[in-house]
């Protein structure tokens, strides 16, 4: 298994991942930015990767916020330093399987979440979240802190 990342937005591939990587789920990246202690306990350790959607959700959120300036470059100085996975053809393959599933349970949930949610199934990382909806994907793995 490969990852594709872009940290710095430069672009280039990693090699596999394992049970000490975690992907980020937007909460788990705010909590980050703003500096709590019990999250920077959680990734201690362990090669962290934000899915691109985060950082999207991320940009929506600080231009949506009072102090869109202050929030977009918080935004910025938080990607500088991640490790960004993107979306590609394998991740839609999971995305229609994450979804059929969720809906097939009665549990649809919000595209982007699907979105982060197949990325992590596809490559075997640990999910960082607090939302609960996240446990019923099938095959993905989700810790809070």
């Amino acid at each position: 298994m490969r990852l594709t990342i872009f940290p710095n937005m430069g672009g280039h591939t990693l090699m596999s991942t394992s049970m000490n990587s975690c992907l980020l789920d937007t909460n788990a990246a705010i909590h980050i930015i703003r500096g709590e202690q019990a999250i920077q306990q959680a990734i201690t350790n362990k090669r962290v990767f934000v899915p691109i959607i985060t950082i999207g959700e991320l940009f929506y959120g600080a231009e949506n916020s009072g102090r869109p300036n202050s929030n977009r470059e918080n935004v910025e100085r938080f990607i500088r330093d991640s490790q960004i996975v993107n979306c590609d053809l394998d991740t839609t393959r999971f995305y229609g399987r994450v979804s059929i599933q969720l809906q097939r349970k009665g549990r649809p949930n919000q595209p982007n979440d699907i979105r982060i949610a197949a990325i992590a199934v596809q490559h075997d990382l640990i999910l960082l979240t607090r939302d609960a909806h996240f446990q019923y994907v099938d095959g993905l793995t989700v810790e809070t802190w």
